[in-house]
């Protein structure tokens, strides 16, 4: 049984080391760019307006490089709509059903009165309610990224299926100003980042590294710690701390057996390496979802038999192996 794992798993990397030839099909639709929309709020001193600007143009850099469609909200000056309707508006018009993500960062300070969290706007502010109303109708996958104080009752309010959800806050009632935001932005897409060393950064792995940078900076300013964020990307409401994982991986347990967040959100990427970007977008998302699938598996292994174990984990491998095949036939038959 072990050498037929090893089989299937050697055919995988094999098929994975060749498929780096293949390229994108030119008629499939859903190589669209995502869309990323930075929401700039009420700077409330000048100091931090300048700030958050700063880290907008650090998204505005990466979206360039990704080929992402970039739209930014809080920065310009308006006199027909106030910033709450321009993002409602902006919400609106986006495709509802689609296979590429939307991307929604908030940029700014945030408050939490014990009921109701909202994120401050220049004008009347949007709470955890009104965003959650019109992210409704949106079907497709969604990131959903919010760096301000007192974010995390978005997290649990807009949390769901094709949904990753990150907050600068564990609470409501962390509501001093976050660095987090700073942190993330330098490290999206950034090699540095890149902790399993793929060649390309993760999603989860922006995530971790601005986690660890923003604990370094009240550490070595000998500041108590008042901002811990939070990442979920399985549906249930909770996040997963940084400190949660080890590498890219988690490593403790979740209460009551609830599964663990960060698979996912590690399969997202803002620029994919060079080999990834080569992958057709249909056949990497049916890879993602055999992996996930390996990944449950896995997290199963001490409730299953050895036998059943090794098989079903042999089939996934199999069938992961042929996606590469598959990417690499495409790619011959392109050029």
């Amino acid at each position: 049984m072990n050498f037929r794992l090893l089989l299937a798993w050697l055919i995988g990397m094999l098929i994975f080391t060749v498929s780096t030839h293949a390229a994108l099909d030119p008629n499939d639709q859903s190589t669209e760019a995502p869309t990323i929309i930075v929401v700039v709020g009420a700077a409330g001193a000048t100091e931090y307006g300048a700030q958050f600007a700063q880290w907008a143009d650090l998204w505005h850099e990466k979206c360039e490089k990704s080929g992402a469609i970039f739209i930014t909200i809080g920065l310009d000056q308006t006199e027909v709509l106030d910033d709450r309707t321009l993002l409602q508006n902006t919400l609106t018009q986006e495709s509802k059903q689609t296979n590429t993500a939307l991307w929604l960062v908030f940029i700014g300070h945030g408050t939490f009165d014990g009921r109701t969290a909202k994120f401050n706007l220049r004008g009347p502010d949007v709470s955890t309610d009104d965003l959650a109303e019109w992210l409704q109708p949106i079907l497709r996958p969604l990131v959903m990224i919010n760096t301000a104080s007192s974010s995390a009752p978005f997290l649990k309010k807009l949390s769901g299926t094709e949904r990753i959800v990150i907050t600068a806050t564990k609470s409501g009632f962390e509501h001093n100003f976050t660095r987090f935001g700073q942190y993330l932005a330098e490290s999206m897409a950034e090699p540095d980042a890149d902790i399993d060393k793929d060649g390309q950064t993760s999603l989860l792995e922006s995530f971790l590294a601005a986690s660890y940078r923003t604990q370094e900076f009240y550490t070595s300013s000998g500041r108590l710690a008042t901002e811990f964020a939070l990442l979920d990307d399985n549906g249930d409401g909770l996040g997963t701390r940084a400190d949660w994982f080890r590498g890219v991986r988690p490593v403790q347990k979740a209460e009551a057996g609830a599964s663990l967040d960060g698979y996912r959100a590690h399969q997202v990427h803002l620029i994919h390496s060079e080999a990834e970007s080569k992958m057709p977008p249909q056949l990497r998302a049916e890879r993602d979802r055999l992996e996930l699938d390996v990944i449950k598996l896995r997290d199963a292994k001490e409730n299953l038999s050895e036998e059943e174990y090794y098989t079903k984990l042999e089939k996934l491998l199999c069938k992961i192996a042929l996606i590469y095949e598959q990417t690499d036939e495409t790619g011959n038959n392109l050029k």
